[in-house]
């Protein structure tokens, strides 16, 4: 028994990494796209993740949610505003990469735990503890130093954090598995999505049929780049504990911030360095935190925000 627990422990861990890989790594692939707009890539996301998710969900012939989900108008409500959220939050990440803000970008990722306790405290009215408010405070501290730097907020980050803060806690409330929730949110932004690319063809501006057959594949394997990692992390998420889980989340923007920076050769200049050199020392404050918390013996606590950061990362 020994043996095939660690069996499954390895195998959660090649899909973590796999995940936060495919997450880490997705900045290369929305420049093949050109050139497609980042509305028309977004539309096409929408349709073809629908397409590759319910293709999956009837393989597997998983459809018994649906029909719960359906009857339940609160549920399918918070899945209509995860879908709008969602939505913003691709649509400015697929925008940024592609308008060269990738490191930006990743900064927004790296927030994002420290924007999610923020969350909870104001809205959830959580009580925090003394490592999670330095964390918070030091990472406010970032956002100045580096409004300071840009000459300007850092809204790329801050609207993909808070987007995906947000889009965390409506899915938590939804409690839905990760593919049948990514399954009922491109339901809901299908329709808009598939009339917006007829229009788009109707008034001669699409790329899917004027650019070739390699173009037209690669708009049709959004579907697979955006739900392939998240096959991959359900996979993980049954296999390794959430701690792990929280510290593999960093490997994606960590990626994204390396390919900003090597690959795409944005310019990083010292207060830039100053801004994510705090991020990331916050983070170290929330880790930290989390693994001792973790390693305490379990006593009768006060409810308090967790110190674990979201575990997907959705880009």
């Amino acid at each position: 028994m020994a043996g095939s627990s660690k069996g499954e422990g390895r195998i959660g861990l090649l899909n973590g990494f796999a995940a936060y890989g495919m997450w880490g790594l997705v900045p290369l692939f929305w420049p093949l796209l050109k050139p497609a707009g980042s509305v028309e890539i977004l539309a096409h996301r929408m349709v073809w993740s629908l397409a590759f998710v319910a293709a999956a969900l009837a393989v597997v012939r998983r459809w018994a949610w649906a029909g719960e989900l359906l009857r339940q108008p609160r549920r399918l409500g918070l899945v209509v505003i995860a879908a709008s959220v969602i939505t913003v939050n691709w649509g400015v990440y697929i925008w940024a990469v592609n308008s060269g803000h990738v490191v930006e970008a990743s900064l927004g990722y790296f927030i994002n735990p420290l924007v999610t306790i923020a969350i909870g405290v104001l809205i959830l009215k959580e009580r925090l503890r003394p490592a999670q408010w330095a964390a918070v405070g030091v990472g406010f501290a970032a956002v100045l130093v580096l409004t300071i730097g840009y000459g300007r907020p850092p809204w790329i980050s801050l609207c993909l954090a808070f987007s995906f803060a947000t889009y965390g806690l409506v899915k938590k409330k939804v409690n839905l598995g990760g593919v049948e929730s990514l399954a009922a949110e491109t339901a809901v932004q299908f329709l808009p999505a598939l009339g917006f690319l007829l229009w788009l063809s109707a008034q001669g501006d699409s790329t899917f049929t004027g650019e070739g057959a390699g173009h037209s594949a690669l708009l049709a394997s959004t579907g697979i780049v955006t739900a392939l990692p998240l096959v991959c992390f359900g996979a993980a998420a049954i296999r390794v504990p959430l701690s792990t889980l929280g510290l593999l989340q960093y490997l994606a923007p960590v990626f994204q911030f390396l390919l900003g920076v090597l690959y795409f050769g944005e310019e990083m200049p010292a207060e830039r360095w100053a801004g994510f050199g705090l991020v990331w020392l916050a983070l170290v404050l929330l880790t930290a935190d989390a693994w001792r918390s973790a390693r305490r013996p379990r006593a009768i606590e006060v409810p308090r925000v967790s110190s674990a950061p979201p575990a997907a990362v959705d880009v």
